[in-house]
């Protein structure tokens, strides 16, 4: 997600080798402006933050770690502004009321709908209001993304008034008692005086808890233009990032909420549902050091993996049980987190592996279609006991599957190794060797530890 910049951050860094060395430390505030300013940061966050950078590093005494405790924290106070972070539910009802705002083309339907997934994932009972009667298709594109996610869409095709659509869908949540409403309202190509006094009629009759403003992080500067202008004429709490994964500079996050004094609370770092990320201003900063986001993946995997499940799985893997069931559990599981390359980017010492996965697809891959194929040629007994699987029953599942009886040799043996693999992980000891791994990986290919 910053992997350029942390890139960036781990060059400057080495230019400071020796303590009090003041030509050094203009040599990398030097660096590090070029750095920020090519990744696309606001020149007057830039210039903020290397007044700042240098200030500290001096009073701290000029060497690698002050620098580096000086980025850090200076990295942290330039991506926090006064507001909520995340999202934060209504303190006055039982129902949280979103109104979700942003032009045409900046991913404001999609990202409603991965905010909803979110919180499904984590309990919630949603209820999505179709309120953006202008776009052509875009009732239909909700209705959709609500199926997809099973998450209930309220709609009136006979209805033209926004404000009637808001107002019974906050109705229907108050009395069926949803968790959460979001109302995804109309955009526009451009800021203009039909598009606000619309939201306004909306906001002053539904009253939401909060607004939330999508903008198009590929549109670099002009995303915190537009949000900017949007806070000014009908107020917002919150901006989402949105295609945040295509955008291969990375700056635009960092000087957002500086720029426009309103938090920047979620960033979308894909296509699918599951890829919407909360943006926690010590977590991105521990992420841009290199230091990925242990607190923010567990976080996640919390709100995926099913307590028991997971216990039940450890236990089978342990007696050495792991089946081809258990597999395709996990595996949904996995897809529930989001893209690969988001994951690699939260583990210490991995971010640099982001880049190489950013095409993984673990639902797609044709590694995956394979093995998939395989195991729905199996009998419910072969599923359960791979051990059974005789050179017989190959020649019946690589006809059933399509594949060849290499490649379902391959398969099996992978997926016999890879049990074998996680009984070693999971037995006394195998975690101690997977720490002394990852440490490995992480003096190999990330910046010297942050000072804590």
């Amino acid at each position: 997600m910053f992997e350029g910049l942390t890139s960036s951050f781990k060059n400057v860094v080495s230019k400071i080798r020796y303590k009090d060395d003041e030509k050094a430390l203009k040599r990398a505030i030097v660096e590090l402006k070029k750095s920020l300013l090519k990744a696309d940061v606001h020149h007057k966050t830039t210039k903020e933050l290397l007044t700042q950078v240098e200030l500290q590093t001096k009073q701290n005494g000029i060497g690698q770690d002050s620098f580096l405790k000086a980025l850090q924290n200076t990295l942290t106070d330039v991506l926090t502004t006064s507001g909520n972070q995340a999202f934060v539910y209504s303190n006055k009802s039982p129902l949280t009321t979103i109104l979700m705002t942003g032009l045409q083309g900046s991913g404001k339907t999609t990202t409603t709908g991965k905010l909803a997934s979110y919180l499904k994932t984590r309990n919630k009972k949603v209820l999505v209001a179709a309120a953006d009667l202008q776009r052509l298709a875009a009732v239909e594109q909700l209705k959709q993304v609500g199926a997809s996610i099973e998450v209930d869409v309220y709609y009136d095709e006979n209805e033209k008034d926004p404000v009637k659509i808001a107002l019974a869908a906050k109705k229907k949540a108050s009395e069926e008692l949803y968790d959460v409403l979001f109302i995804d309202t109309a955009g526009r190509l451009a800021i203009d005086e039909t598009l606000m006094n619309e939201l306004k009629e909306v906001k002053d009759a539904v009253e939401p808890d909060e607004i939330f403003y999508v903008a198009d992080s590929l549109t670099g500067h002009d995303a915190t233009k537009t949000a900017a202008s949007f806070k000014e004429k009908i107020g917002i709490d919150g901006v989402i990032l949105s295609k945040f994964d295509g955008d291969t500079k990375g700056g635009v996050a960092i000087s957002l909420a500086h720029q426009v004094g309103t938090p920047l609370r979620f960033i979308g770092i894909g296509e699918k549902m599951p890829d919407i990320e909360p943006f926690i201003p010590d977590r991105i900063v521990s992420r841009l050091m290199g230091a990925g986001d242990v607190e923010g993946l567990a976080e996640k995997a919390s709100a995926i993996i099913d307590e028991k499940k997971a216990k039940e799985v450890t236990r089978k893997i342990k007696k050495g049980e792991f089946n081809f069931n258990d597999f395709l559990e996990q595996l949904d599981m996995m897809k529930k987190l989001g893209s690969m390359k988001s994951i690699m980017g939260m583990i210490p010492g991995m971010g640099n592996m982001a880049n190489q996965l950013k095409d993984m697809d673990l639902e797609n891959s044709g590694e995956i279609v394979r093995i998939k194929a395989l195991i729905s040629s199996m009998t419910p007994k072969e599923k359960e006991t791979p051990s059974i699987i005789n050179l017989s029953r190959k020649r019946r599942l690589a006809k059933g599957a399509g594949l060849s009886e290499v490649q379902v040799n391959k398969i099996l043996k992978q997926f016999k190794n890879a049990a074998k693999m996680a009984k070693k992980m999971a037995s006394k000891g195998g975690m101690k060797d997977m720490q002394r791994m990852m440490s490995q990986m992480q003096g190999q290919g990330g910046m010297p530890q942050m000072p804590r």
